[in-house]
């Protein structure tokens, strides 16, 4: 499960023309992350399973830590002090990190290594989220509607513009601006489509969600993107698929919904809150947490269709959150949390 970054944490900054580069024409000279005693304990935006018995987790200043048992964090070395916002592992060795300057970092040896595969400080954009389907094709996902693939390993990496995001009145404009000033039209492009929040794969189809009610499917691995009809107008921040093969999806001001008949019909779940919902985490045994601000925890023990609300005593923001070893780990404001659980 991707983490789907909290807006409170994270800063959108002014834009530039999109382009596509990768760390072979990277002129900035980047620092490397400070190794702190702390990092344990300081600002962390994703959490997520590396291999089958360990984890990864990223945040501030280029943070990224290692733990087999979920109690003990050893930190890697990273070549940025860029905030990362997102990680993603297909195996127990290979492994992206996503983040601020539209930044893409990998590791070949299990994340105790990462180099540069992509930085823009100048596109002042941050990433929020990043999948890989094999070890050569991938996506990575952010702000504005960036996205950009790779089909060697991420080796190389090329901007996509979706513009089937956009209204008919929109792309008619675009057109019209495009024929008529192409550096007024590159400049448009780069802030009209809205933040995708993140993107989520579940067996062929991968899905895609974001700001003012963005959700949608795709077939061709985001070749091309099928909307679901719009049923709420805030912003998305995280899916799963339930027990059931029902999509959960999470979000602004306490709203979950629950996809039914393959998303032609959705119904509202009440949760008894109206804090921001980050992350959505399955249990071994089809239980459902979702974790958010102010240290709201919701729980469910039946699809879904019904949630409990389980405050943390400290009232940290949970940002994001994984299922280890019979135990719910979660990322916050204040760094790893073994959370307690009703």
């Amino acid at each position: 499960m991707r983490l789907l970054v909290a807006f409170a944490v994270i800063y959108f900054f002014s834009l530039s023309t999109v382009c596509a580069q990768s760390k072979s024409s990277t002129n900035t000279i980047t620092k490397p992350a400070t190794h702190s005693a702390l990092a344990s304990k300081s600002l962390l935006l994703d959490i997520s399973h590396r291999g089958q018995e360990s984890l990864v987790a990223v945040g501030q200043q280029g943070h990224i830590l290692l733990s087999n048992d979920g109690k003990e964090w050893q930190q890697a070395n990273v070549p940025v002090q860029t905030t990362l916002t997102s990680v993603y592992f297909l195996n127990e060795k290979l492994g992206w990190a996503v983040g601020h300057d539209a930044t893409i970092l990998h590791s070949k040896d299990g994340g105790q290594n990462w180099e540069i595969q992509q930085f823009l400080p100048s596109l002042e954009k941050p990433l929020l989220d990043i999948y890989f389907k094999n070890s050569q094709q991938g996506l990575a996902v952010g702000a504005y509607g960036q996205v950009f693939r790779s089909n060697d390993g991420g080796t190389t990496w090329k901007n996509e513009f979706h513009q089937e995001f956009l209204l008919a009145d929109d792309i008619e404009y675009l057109n019209d601006l495009k024929s008529e000033d192409e550096e007024a039209y590159l400049d448009e492009i780069s802030f009209i489509l809205p933040h995708f929040n993140g993107i989520v794969r579940d067996g062929g189809t991968l899905f895609l969600l974001g700001e003012t009610g963005l959700l949608a499917k795709s077939k061709d691995f985001g070749a091309t993107w099928q909307q679901f009809d719009g049923f709420y107008q805030g912003s998305f921040f995280a899916l799963a698929k339930t027990a059931s093969d029902l999509v959960l999806v999470a979000g602004l001001r306490g709203h979950v919904f629950r996809g039914m008949e393959n998303g032609q019909q959705w119904d509202e779940i009440s949760t008894d809150t109206t804090a921001l919902l980050n992350d959505i985490v399955m249990t071994n045994d089809n239980g459902i947490f979702i974790l958010g601000n102010n240290g709201v925890l919701l729980v469910s023990n039946d699809d879904g269709e019904s949630f409990i609300k389980k405050t943390q005593a400290d009232g940290k923001t949970l940002i994001a959150g994984v299922w280890f070893k019979g135990k719910l780990i979660a990322v916050s404001d204040v760094g790893i949390k073994v959370l307690d659980l009703p």
